[in-house]
């Protein structure tokens, strides 16, 4: 082979392999591209999967978290419930709660008086329930108080008395004793105010006739007529 033949044919060789690198190469690249597309795409759509079920976690948590707290609001309306429940009535001590009677006012009552002669003259003042009414008149004097002064009858008893629970017939009794001074003055008046304590916000007035007031007396509550006669 002459050198000149020889040099085209290296030449040639060159030329082809410089070529099937070139076609190598390229290959390779658009393999790697394709590949790097390829892991990509896959990663965008594992990513894309991946949001939905993100998605549905934090649904879920907000599901979570709502129940949990209408739950909350449940329970803590149940225990509201048994703690109201629970504080309604008075402990009997046995574990068991009765109902707490409420206090009397002067309009849960039905009023009646008359005049008494026994220990020189008084009015007896007495007080029933009204029908569907149960009530408690306190351990305390009933207020009396008389004319446009309102001056008040004070203590016919060194003791208080026992509270009385006004119920159907049961009838408490008061004896009001208008002039308890010995001197001949006072007032003329007709007619008294009665209430069932000092913050009771309904006195009743209730005529008596025509009595004279000087240091009113009054006794406390009883369940029997003869022991509200005011002897001080």
């Amino acid at each position: 082979m002459s050198g000149n033949r020889r040099k085209a044919f290296l030449v040639s060789i060159a030329l082809v392999s410089g070529a099937l690198l070139m076609t190598a190469c390229q290959d390779s690249d658009k393999a790697a591209d394709t590949g790097a597309a390829q892991g990509s795409s896959s990663a965008t759509a594992s990513g894309d999967a991946a949001t939905p079920s993100g998605a549905s976690a934090a649904g879920g948590g907000q599901g979570t978290g709502k129940g949990s707290g209408a739950a909350g609001k449940a329970s803590g309306a149940t225990g509201r419930g048994s703690e109201e429940g629970a504080g309604s009535g008075a402990d009997t001590g046995n574990g068991k709660r009765e109902p707490v009677r409420q206090r009397c006012g002067a309009n849960d009552i039905s009023w009646n008086t008359r005049s008494e002669t026994q220990a020189g003259g008084y009015i007896l003042i007495s007080a029933k329930a009204k029908p569907g009414i149960t009530c408690v008149l306190p351990a305390a004097l009933p207020t009396v108080a008389f004319g446009s002064d309102g001056t008040e009858a004070g203590p016919a008893e060194q003791a208080v008395g026992e509270q009385i629970t006004l119920s159907g017939t049961t009838t408490a009794y008061a004896g009001v004793n208008p002039k308890s001074s010995n001197g001949d003055g006072g007032k003329e008046l007709d007619s008294i105010i009665v209430a069932v304590g000092d913050d009771d916000a309904d006195p009743v007035s209730l005529k008596v006739g025509t009595i004279t007031v000087d240091k009113p007396v009054v006794t406390n509550w009883h369940t029997s007529a003869a022991d509200a006669v005011p002897f001080g």
